[in-house]
């Protein structure tokens, strides 16, 4: 994003919050403005979803062109745009891309082994997996990085670089590894608490710096994350075996997603490494509570 774009969302979100915080008590107008600008850097997430909707309802079986490669085409499209308006720029498109590489090759495994499938008709595929799938995780991705700039986000303290990138690599290795050895994800979330319990995410909303500790907003963001895996779901766009679209996805779903996030915001963290430093605002909370 240019500074000229950084600029105008910083004064739009002013005048907005200047707006809110007239009309509504202290806390629930940052309250307000917090869920705004949680919407503003899902929105790419948001959209994607909203596309699964749409061609649910009104996609038929004997139009030129299939629904994933329909979806597929409308991703590209929306990540064009906000390429252009300015709402992403070419360094989160890197971690973007990088989503894109993790998430389609665990698609292709998670496919071929059963543990879903998709059922709809697509030509554009990569070993039965609709190539817009790695949009889906890219929407992660745009999310953490989108939302670690319009907050102004600081991780800290922050654990040794080194043992996250081992965690990460751990989880995202048993999404392959338990279906052939012993699945270790209670362990795994023994150590996300352990790895990370002293780690806060520092934000701020207008001029005001808040703080929340890491693994409560992973569980928080899992269960977002769970509520989209259902639209994906009940839009028929993927369906877990054995469920149908008229049941909801379990609740151990939200167990991966939660641990998928440590994957998730590691991987964002090798291009935005500089939000892994003490905040400097005075008045802070120390560093080392």
């Amino acid at each position: 994003m240019t500074q000229s774009n950084s600029n105008r969302t910083r004064r739009l979100e002013r005048s907005l919050g200047d707006r809110v915080r007239a009309k509504l008590p202290f806390y629930l107008a940052e309250f307000v403005m917090f869920v705004l600008k949680q919407g503003w850097a899902a929105i790419f997430g948001i959209l994607l979803l909203g596309g699964l909707m749409v061609t649910d309802w009104i996609w038929q079986e004997d139009w030129p062109i299939a629904r994933y490669d329909a979806l597929l085409i409308y991703a590209l499209l929306l990540q064009a745009a906000l390429l252009a308006t300015g709402m992403e720029s070419w360094r989160e498109v890197r971690v973007i891309f990088l989503f894109h590489l993790t998430g389609t090759a665990m698609e292709i495994f998670k496919v071929h082994a059963g543990s879903w499938s998709y059922p709809g008709d697509g030509v554009i595929k990569i070993l039965d997996v609709p190539l817009f799938s790695g949009f889906m995780y890219a929407s992660v991705g745009s999310f953490i990085a989108r939302v670690i700039r319009l907050f102004d986000m600081r991780f800290a303290p922050y654990p040794p670089y080194w043992a996250t990138l081992l965690l990460a690599g751990a989880i995202y290795g048993n999404f392959f590894s338990h279906h052939f050895v012993a699945d270790i994800r209670i362990w795994l979330f023994a150590a996300t608490v352990l790895l990370y319990f002293r780690t806060s995410i520092w934000f701020t909303i207008g001029e005001h710096r808040y703080w929340m500790p890491l693994p409560l907003a992973a569980f928080l963001a899992s269960f977002f994350l769970w509520l989209a895996e259902n639209i994906g779901t009940g839009t028929k766009t993927w369906l877990y075996t054995g469920q149908s679209v008229e049941t909801w996805v379990s609740f151990a779903k939200m167990g991966s997603w939660y641990l998928l996030l440590y994957v998730s915001f590691v991987t964002v963290t090798v291009v935005f490494r500089e939000a892994l430093v003490a905040p400097s605002e005075p008045g802070q909370k120390p560093s080392d509570h």
